[in-house]
């Protein structure tokens, strides 16, 4: 049996904002996208770091189990971009399942691999972070365009596959109100979105960027606040509401 090998960035053994339950999270090495706000600059470089195969992660997460099993737990591949080393996802998320693991794949969908649908298949949940629902402002943010990012949203709901949206909120750059509108009614079309989160912008990672050398635009930007998190949250669900409204039965329009 071949074991492929993946170049890791850093595992996490007890997550508990990367999906459901307790996780064994896998951060993978190299990245497409090169966010202004990043806070893991030094995952973007690919074939870097650590490598290890399937099989040995298999073993280690094994030691996890009873963590995970009792919390609805399991392991996340994300990055970096995990799409980026697609032949490892697979063959992991392979294995994952022929041991009864749970599987989320956190991804940008900035890349769509040929594997895509063979990785679906086994891939149990996906975290989706659309940065920016306008093309031309995730250009700006992250350099790319959010074409593969969409397409995969719909490629997803297409298999049904459920899905956690994540949005970064940025004062001054994801929080503009005709955006997140914008956002919100692309959610909406989506059959398959088990939840949105919306997370604050951070600076935790701003050492990173000058330990690389990298130019930090976004030094003077404030972390939103929880209530600005919150109204940001509220106005994305809204349009749910909007393209689908609720219809009350005639009988409680009549005695109303």
């Amino acid at each position: 049996m071949i074991n492929m090998k993946g170049y890791v960035h850093s595992i996490e053994t007890c997550g508990t904002v990367d999906g459901p339950g307790i996780r064994y999270v896998l951060f993978l090495q190299g990245c497409p996208l090169k966010c202004l706000y990043c806070h893991n600059p030094d995952t973007w470089r690919p074939c870097v770091g650590a490598t290890m195969d399937t099989e040995d992660i298999i073993q280690d997460v094994k030691e996890y189990l009873p963590y995970m099993q009792f919390s609805n737990g399991g392991i996340t591949v994300s990055g970096g971009e995990a799409l980026l080393q697609p032949e490892f996802v697979l063959d992991l998320f392979t294995k994952c399942k022929e041991a009864g693991i749970h599987t989320t794949l956190d991804t940008s969908g900035a890349v769509i691999p040929k594997q895509m649908e063979k990785i679906i298949e086994v891939t149990d949940l996906v975290l989706l972070d659309i940065k920016h629902i306008d093309e031309e402002k995730h250009k700006e943010l992250t350099g790319l365009s959010n074409k593969n990012t969409l397409k995969l949203a719909k490629l997803l709901e297409q298999k049904g596959v459920p899905v956690w949206i994540r949005q970064v909120l940025v004062p001054g750059i994801t929080g503009d109100l005709l955006q997140l509108k914008k956002l919100g009614q692309f959610i909406a079309q989506l059959s398959n979105v088990e939840k949105v989160e919306v997370l604050p912008y951070h600076k935790m990672g701003e050492y990173k960027w000058e330990q690389l050398g990298l130019i930090n635009t976004l030094k003077d930007i404030k972390t939103p606040t929880d209530e600005e998190v919150k109204k940001a949250l509220e106005i994305i669900m809204s349009q749910k509401k909007k393209l689908y409204p609720i219809v009350r039965p005639t009988s409680a329009l009549a005695s109303s």
